[in-house]
């Protein structure tokens, strides 16, 4: 009996499947038979693995109801909230900057439009980061205050922003767009003459430099916020465990903290500076690094919280550092897509991962890495990454490609609004979710099937319920 009862069952998920798979377009069909909703209350917006579908909204009427059905229920509460979310982005190299800007100007601004603009067609990014100085994907290393080789210049009386020029105007051509985006802004190296190899690689910063380098930090905040550009926050070093990029510098932890709490930190404060200062920068497998930050307890009071990178560790070490330190802020600051992987592979272990893996372990925000390069991956620095693939690929002067990590964001950025709050989400078998609350009230879940075959679940809120499907590899974002 209970054998005909499970063959039963699978037949109804068989018979469940093919009818899905002949609707119209719509992956998303109302699996239960009972209903016959007239009203539509859950948007629903699909990516499939194999491409078929990017970012498409579902035409198929979705209702919560109360009939029951044998599909295990994906609970959504918003009786308990979690951190709130700054936002989703992405990081805007100077070679992004320099490739966008060689699209004609009604290109640039269709381009601009539909990734910072609230219009219906566009992905709504509310973050960005970007380098203080050059970053790897720079078409040339430099930084503000470059000097001949022997020379200093311990009163930053040469330190300019002229180098980066073009990200300064395509910055203030997004905040006409989208005046409350934020920024985060880092170095790769300070310059040269700081550091005690001589060198725009590796390298540490030397301790007689530390109050200067301080000061360096401090006019480039006010400088930017004379551009009409607020930095909202900075970290003191891109991956400090990284000395082997170009541009890059060795940070360790003792060092990262001696150097915030006896001059970067006081020297925001007398500027009366409210950037903050966010420790780290660097890959999951060291959550030591900012717990060793915080736990100075002369540097604690200066630093708002951590980032982190999942180049190598588990996504679960921003948990680790939130519960050593709960008081203080998680950030997801980049990941990047490789020109090596595909669109499958990629979209399943981003969103898993960097969206809802950063977001269900404490982070305010998700960052994609490389906004935009051209279709040789570049530009980036003699020495720097030749396999990172932007978001966005610029073909000439007339046209621009949409690849796998302008999907992987958009299915948060376009729905979940900065001031938004994670709330309660189970996991049910190969379903990945994270849930939040706009500030509008909509209910927004984000789930992926991170399995081999398709799931048909219920998105279960307030003691209704509304059956939904996803191929195997495919995201959905639900709003309601």
């Amino acid at each position: 009996m209970l054998r005909n009862k499970k063959i039963q069952t699978l037949f109804s998920v068989f018979l469940l499947g093919a009818s899905l798979s002949c609707a119209s377009s719509s992956e998303g069909s109302n699996p239960d038979p009972n209903p016959n909703p007239t009203t539509n209350e859950v948007d629903f917006w699909l990516t499939k693995g194999n491409g078929t579908a990017k970012l498409e909204k579902q035409t198929t009427i979705l209702a919560f109801n109360n009939s029951t059905n044998i599909y295990p229920n994906i609970e959504v509460s918003d009786s308990q909230t979690y951190q709130t979310i700054d936002g989703f982005g992405y990081t805007l190299t100077g070679g992004s900057a320099e490739v966008i800007n060689t699209l004609s100007t009604a290109k640039k601004q269709e381009l601009l439009q539909e990734l910072f603009s609230s219009a219906t067609n566009a992905i709504s990014v509310n973050y960005l980061r970007i380098s203080i100085g050059a970053s790897d994907l720079n078409s040339t290393v430099f930084s503000y205050d470059d000097m001949p080789t022997g020379q200093t210049d311990l009163t930053l009386a040469n330190f300019s922003l002229a180098p980066d020029a073009q990200l300064i105007q395509l910055l203030k051509d997004i905040l006409l767009i989208n005046p409350n985006i934020k920024i985060m802004a880092t170095p790769w190296s300070p310059p040269v003459w700081m550091k005690d190899n001589n060198s725009t690689i590796g390298g540490s910063l030397q301790p007689q430099y530390y109050g200067v380098y301080a000061q360096y930090f401090v006019k480039y905040i006010q400088k930017m916020q004379l551009e009409g550009i607020r930095i909202d926050a900075i970290t003191p070093q891109n991956e400090p465990l990284h000395p082997g990029n170009n541009p890059s510098l060795s940070m360790t932890a003792l060092q990262q903290a001696e150097f915030i709490k006896t001059n970067l930190g006081p020297a925001f404060q007398t500027a009366g500076l409210t950037t903050k200062i966010v420790a780290y920068d660097h890959n999951c497998d060291m959550p030591s690094y900012p717990i060793t930050v915080l736990s100075d307890a002369a540097a604690n009071p200066f630093v708002d919280g951590s980032a982190f990178h999942l180049y190598a560790g588990d996504i679960s070490a921003l948990s680790t550092v939130h519960n050593a330190f709960p008081g203080k802020n998680l950030y997801f600051t980049e990941q990047y897509t490789a020109s090596t992987g595909s669109f499958d592979g990629d979209l399943k272990w981003h969103i898993k991962n960097v969206i809802i893996g950063s977001m269900r372990n404490w982070s305010k925000t998700a960052l994609e890495w490389n906004l935009a390069n051209n279709a040789g991956f570049g530009p980036h620095t003699p020495g720097g990454c030749t396999t990172c693939k932007g978001a966005i690929t610029i073909n000439g002067s007339t046209s621009y490609e949409k690849n796998v990590g302008y999907y992987i964001i958009a299915h948060a950025s376009k729905f979940v609004p900065a001031g938004s709050v994670r709330i309660t989400s189970s996991q049910v078998g190969s379903i990945n979710t994270v849930a939040f609350k706009t500030p509008a009230n909509k209910k927004v879940l984000i789930a992926e099937n991170d399995g081999t075959t398709p799931q048909v679940f219920n998105i279960k809120y307030n003691g209704e319920w509304v059956a939904v499907s996803l191929e195997a590899g495919s995201v959905g974002t639900f709003v309601w």
